[in-house]
């Protein structure tokens, strides 16, 4: 199947949240309730539940609840909810573009896009966010002073597994251990959310972006990040790891000059719109 470049559909950045987020963040109740809740190992029992058999209970309500389209996933019996949450698509209907000097997105999910400025700081909704903290190598973090950042926010409807966007070689891997809070915007504001979560990176040396950083934050619930490949060579489209239960972000890093991505998408971030993409659409190209 031929990857089709989408219009692009882009919805407005809400800072409310659910009235369960409003509560943990906006509340003193909900803030002492919220630094329990953010240890991993509360994600992990509720990993644990949503891995049960009796979860299969909840799988009807949630896919009308997101309007799921489960046309496009893999027709198998789900022995747990979060069988069912990690579902695999069907053959073909994430392609990558054929060109290798497009920029593909590593997933479904909700897109802005962000100019690393000088000082290796990026800013997200009025927050600065420090790519050192981000990273916690400051030499690394150098190196994509005046780059571009891109954040994939996925939500619980999307499809949680994501891919390499080109062809590759591992330069390094690194995991680092934090709390969960949820990426929703309205955590957002009140925590730096992204130094703070449990994340692992992937340095990579391509030969079209050249040295390129796929970080995968975890979120509230969303304890386990895994990732497929530990081999040093990696290939377009191919698996990289997937997401359990939640939602939860990918951040990409690109040094400067390395890519162009789409104008309407960095207008609609200025207009404080996400964009909806998928996995394999293109979002930009080689510069």
């Amino acid at each position: 199947m031929k990857q089709i470049t989408p219009a692009f559909e882009a919805v407005e950045i809400s800072g409310s949240g659910s009235t369960a987020t409003r509560f943990l963040y906006n509340t003193v109740p909900g803030r002492m309730m919220l630094k329990l809740l953010v240890r991993t190992v509360f994600s992990k029992i509720a990993g644990s539940l949503m891995s049960s058999p009796a979860s299969r209970f909840f799988i009807g309500g949630f896919i009308k609840r997101n309007s799921i389209d489960m046309n496009e996933y893999r027709d198998v019996k789900y022995n747990s909810f979060n069988d069912f949450f990690i579902r695999e698509i069907k053959e073909g209907f994430r392609p990558f573009p054929d060109c290798d000097t497009d920029v593909a997105a590593p997933c479904d999910g909700k897109l802005t896009v962000y100019t690393i400025t000088a000082d290796s700081v990026f800013s997200i909704k009025n927050s600065e966010y420090s790519i050192t903290d981000l990273l916690q190598d400051k030499d690394l973090a150098d190196s994509y002073s005046d780059g571009i950042c891109l954040i994939f926010r996925l939500t619980p409807d999307n499809y949680h597994r994501y891919a390499y966007i080109c062809d590759g070689e591992v330069l390094r891997s690194k995991y680092i251990k934090g709390v969960l809070h949820t990426v929703q915007p309205i955590a957002c504001r009140q925590s730096d959310i992204f130094c703070q979560n449990t994340r692992e990176y992937t340095v990579l040396q391509t030969k079209n972006y050249g040295k390129i950083i796929q970080m995968e934050v975890g979120a509230l619930f969303v304890g386990m990040i895994t990732n497929n490949n530990k081999n040093r060579s990696v290939k377009i489209g191919e698996k990289k790891g997937m997401f359990q239960f939640g939602g939860s972000t990918i951040i990409m890093l690109f040094q400067k000059d390395a890519i162009r991505i789409n104008e309407e998408i960095c207008e609609n971030t200025k207009q404080n719109m996400e964009t909806i993409v998928k996995m394999g659409n293109k979002i930009g190209e080689k510069s």
